[in-house]
């Protein structure tokens, strides 16, 4: 199969936010292009419950199936990929990938680095806040990572879980907004997740989607 010059792939990963990256893309690139213009992308749907379970670091379990969607992907004619799931970039990073990665923690680094921030503090997944992936990663730039206290990091997880259940209410969301609030004061707010990213609160925070999607639409406007 011939490879298209300027053409993302996308890998489907859960309903809501692989939705969101879509209609994400769509309703920016056409704020660039006007008339009826949607973004191009390839689009490859999975089981997302085949990988869920094992997220996020149930890496035997993980990386075969990971891997069997990549090699997919390669095979089409794309030029580049785009995963909508913040979490599973630590998967990615044990994978040898052809493709150029459209990935959140390098994006970030370069948007913190040219604006010269060293400091953050994460919103995400439980596992994320808690974790030394992202800390790992932005340590060797010099970049320091905070967490959220535990009783914060607590009501964003079980946020996060009701937003993929489309279960949220107005309360939680007036909750997390004092949230944003109270940690925007002391760090930027990386919000380093997928769902919380659904959300588009006002923050002046640094959404890691949101830099993908950027990112999607200034590649194919360079190529």
């Amino acid at each position: 199969m011939s490879k298209n010059g300027n053409t993302l792939g996308i890998l489907g990963l859960g309903n809501r936010s692989t939705l969101f990256y879509i209609h994400a893309l769509n309703t920016e690139f056409n704020k660039i292009e006007k008339d009826y213009n949607t973004f191009p992308f390839i689009l490859y749907n999975t089981n997302f419950n085949l990988i869920n379970p094992y997220l996020p670091d149930t890496f035997e379990k993980l990386l075969p199936q990971l891997s069997e969607y990549i090699h997919y992907m390669e095979k089409l004619p794309i030029n580049r990929l785009l995963i909508p799931n913040i979490t599973i970039h630590e998967a990615l990073d044990k994978l040898d990938i052809s493709l150029p990665l459209l990935h959140p923690l390098t994006l970030s680094i370069n948007y913190l680095k040219k604006n010269n921030i060293n400091q953050v503090v994460v919103f995400g997944s439980k596992y994320t806040m808690t974790s030394t992936y992202i800390s790992n990663y932005f340590s060797s730039e010099g970049i320091r990572v905070n967490s959220p206290l535990q009783k914060d990091i607590e009501f964003i997880d079980a946020l996060r879980q009701k937003i993929y259940s489309n279960s949220e209410t107005a309360i939680d969301l007036d909750n997390y907004t004092k949230l944003l609030e109270k940690y925007s004061k002391q760090a930027l707010v990386l919000i380093a997740c997928t769902e919380l990213s659904i959300l588009n609160m006002p923050t002046e925070g640094l959404d890691l989607a949101r830099l993908q999607i950027k990112e999607a639409i200034a590649t194919f406007k360079r190529i």
